[in-house]
């Protein structure tokens, strides 16, 4: 159908509905006394002779009513968990910087997986050389992009070849949030890694900002001291 076409018809539609308005105004009397036309229409005279809802349109009224408030229980629910996951980020943030040397932040990034974020455990893992600060996972040379894809600055849901990660709480993973660290001026590649038993706690289509924000403190923080 072409547009002039489209067009003429939205136009047509216009002027049928308000030629049916001027009718039925005119002949209201005659729409008031034909019951069988205003149960159609779901509509009803009260005491009052006033047109009231019958219980079609009340039930119609009803339904988009609970439609509404349905949508808005479930917007208020996202805003709740969105203002306490960034509550949360910035009580992490500032246990992170609190940390004392290279093993403490490690321990208190999995204490803020645990504590922070009810998750089973948090990592860092660094690349090689073979030296990694205590409490830090080994990884082999070039296996961040191997997980998480050459050059992608994330990974989140399902990843069983990540588990490994989490070593002794590997088995009760079942899916993980991993965001690549670049420390040193980009000498030492490694990764911020949480895990949780849920399968479905992390999905591919949550966002990674507060991860992402929350991964560049730990990066700034790992700076303080030299490389391993």
């Amino acid at each position: 159908m072409s547009s002039d076409a489209r067009t003429a018809g939205v136009h047509q539609a216009v002027d049928e509905n308000a030629a049916l308005k001027r009718l039925l105004k005119a002949n209201r009397r005659a729409v008031q006394e034909d019951p069988a036309l205003l149960a159609e229409l779901g509509l009803r005279l009260d005491t009052a002779n006033v047109i009231d809802f019958g219980p079609l349109a009340l039930s119609r009224v009803n339904a988009a009513h609970e439609r509404e408030s349905s949508e808005r229980r479930r917007l208020e629910t996202v805003a709740r968990a969105n203002f306490g996951a960034q509550a949360q980020t910035h009580l992490a943030v500032l246990d992170v910087l609190e940390s004392g040397d290279h093993a403490d932040l490690a321990a208190r990034l999995d204490s803020v997986a645990r504590i922070r974020f009810d998750l089973t455990a948090g990592v860092l893992a660094l690349e090689g050389p073979e030296r990694v600060p205590d409490g830090w996972r080994a990884l082999a040379k070039g296996q961040v992009d191997l997980v998480l894809g050459a050059d992608k600055p994330a990974l989140i849901g399902h990843a069983p070849t990540a588990f490994g990660l989490f070593a002794d709480h590997a088995s009760q993973i079942g899916s993980v949030a991993l965001v690549r660290l670049s420390l040193w001026g980009g000498a030492r590649t490694g990764l911020v890694a949480f895990g949780a038993a849920d399968r479905a706690a992390f999905t591919a289509d949550m966002g990674i900002e507060l991860l992402t924000f929350l991964t560049r403190v730990v990066e700034r923080t790992a700076e303080r001291w030299p490389a391993p």
